[in-house]
């Protein structure tokens, strides 16, 4: 569906086509142009939707961070399973909130009025109108924009904000650390962020998340608030409200571990499936060694339209 005032491409079959790997769905589209090496199969928007579900408890709660009074205009970038966007249209009926997503695949069967999802490359460059937006939302894209879309990417959100509007950003560096560096190059989950990083580096910027507050500034944005939260990957922490945040996500990390790396290091670092199940399985085995403290370093960005 299109919302009235934007533009937006047709939805055909060069986005809908997907292939099967290692009995994970794909989407064609992302897999030849290289895009998104995720699956986009149910069992994936199930972990999407969890993730949210931990974010929200990361988060207090909160799904817009910036302090904006009314909200009129939403674009939710990545949208996913669009379990945020659907959340924050819930909650203010009267704003029009539009996600943008490269696969329609995981998009819920219903959803509220007033939101609208839209099949678009983010790595092209906008088709918005200039000053439209109240806010714009960005998460975990660090996967899908290419390593020099970034800067363009940054100002194409500050050309749709209006003046005075906001941007909020969340990316996870996947590059497991510990809390009390006993991680080393031998584990498995070090390894694991090694071949992660390795198979796509040609592509994307998986650091990207340590840059955005040079980058949001460079692209224009003033009041830019940076903040580094370490999300567990179990439930390791002396401190009850992250014990129980990496409680949560532990089942998530579990899945992330397999789903996100499955394709990339069979396929582009040709390792072999039983070497990957190896690796997966160990991985999943220390991200519940409470004597490792590992855990994603996540990074939270907001920034304003001058």
């Amino acid at each position: 569906m299109a919302s009235p005032d934007s533009q937006t491409i047709e939805l055909d079959r060069e986005y809908l086509a997907t292939v099967t790997f290692q009995g994970r769905e794909y989407q064609k589209y992302s897999i030849d142009h290289r895009t998104y090496f995720g699956p986009v199969d149910e069992e994936e928007a199930e972990r999407l939707e969890d993730e949210q579900q931990v974010f929200q408890r990361i988060f207090d709660n909160r799904l817009i961070f910036p302090p904006i009074r009314r909200l009129r205009r939403v674009l939710d970038c990545g949208h996913g399973s669009a379990s945020w966007a659907v959340e924050v249209a819930e909650q203010n009926p009267s704003c029009e909130v539009i996600g943008v997503d490269i696969a329609p695949h995981m998009n819920p069967d219903d959803m509220p009025d007033n939101l609208w999802l839209q099949v678009d490359d983010l790595n092209r460059r906008f088709t918005f109108p200039t000053n439209h937006f109240d806010l714009v939302h960005s998460r975990l894209l660090a996967t899908g924009i290419h390593r020099a879309r970034w800067p363009s990417y940054l100002r194409d959100i500050v050309s749709v904000l209006k003046p005075g509007g906001w941007v909020q950003m969340v990316e996870i560096y996947f590059n497991v650390q510990s809390d009390n560096g006993s991680l080393t190059d031998d584990h498995a989950l070090r390894r694991w962020s090694t071949h992660y990083l390795r198979a796509l580096e040609d592509r994307k910027d998986l650091r990207i998340g340590s840059k955005l507050r040079t980058l949001m500034t460079e692209a224009g944005f003033v009041e830019v608030d940076t903040k580094m939260i370490p999300l567990p990957l179990s439930a390791w922490s002396n401190d009850a409200r992250m014990r129980n945040i990496g409680r949560s996500n532990h089942e998530n990390i579990k899945q992330l571990l397999r789903s996100l790396a499955l394709y990339p290091l069979i396929q582009r670092l040709h390792m072999s499936p039983q070497n990957f199940e190896a690796l997966v399985t160990q991985a999943q085995r220390e991200a519940a060694d409470h004597t490792l403290k590992p855990y994603f370093p996540l990074y939270v960005c907001i920034g304003r339209k001058p």
